[in-house]
């Protein structure tokens, strides 16, 4: 059976977007860049919400931007070659390839998904992954810590959703970055 992986870049103090909705703070260097490819390897779904969707579609073309390094590359192929199901009641169509559309989420239909996955799945964006978290389908939280407190935004966690989690592992970057890697305890 597929894992899903709730995994997201936040702030010290645990949101994923400042109060004025920008998350430019979080834009990793290239050796963050390049691990997050590497976890990237296994993955054979994305799970969007609207916002995330929107912000993700941009890999979609990344790579017919001139002079792009490798591992933005690398990053842009990985992402075209994964399945995504975005979920929305406003959103019209999608516009990237190997991309459905579903108005709802369904805690049903994601178990089935991970089932029958050949790959690991990642729910992206702290609305759908609060979902998932209440539906108790995540399988891993990964947090990558940037060293920044914001005061206030979006959180990485869900407001009344208690996990026990358990370390699996961590790694430390130069620009200060922190990985942390946890399994959800049932």
């Amino acid at each position: 059976m597929a894992a899903l992986l709730y995994s997201m870049i936040t702030s010290l103090d645990g949101y994923v977007a400042d109060t004025n909705g920008t998350f430019d703070w979080s834009a990793p260097d290239e050796e963050v860049h390049t691990f997050v490819n590497e976890l990237a390897g296994p993955i054979g779904t994305f799970l969007y919400g609207r916002r995330m969707y929107e912000t993700m579609v941009y890999w979609e073309t990344a790579h017919t931007i001139p002079d792009q390094p490798d591992f933005i590359l690398d990053w842009a192929r990985k992402w075209q070659a994964a399945d995504k199901v975005v979920y929305s009641r406003t959103l019209p169509e999608v516009s990237s390839e190997r991309t459905r559309l579903q108005r709802t989420f369904d805690p049903d239909a994601v178990r089935r998904l991970k089932e029958t996955a050949d790959g690991d799945l990642t729910v992206e964006g702290p609305g759908l992954a609060a979902a998932a978290l209440r539906a108790g389908l995540v399988d891993e939280i990964h947090q990558l810590v940037s060293p920044v407190v914001v005061g206030g935004g979006t959180p990485f966690h869900p407001d009344g959703v208690r996990l026990d989690l358990e370390l699996l592992d961590e790694r430390r970057f130069g620009n200060g970055v922190v990985f942390l890697r946890y399994s959800v305890r049932d």
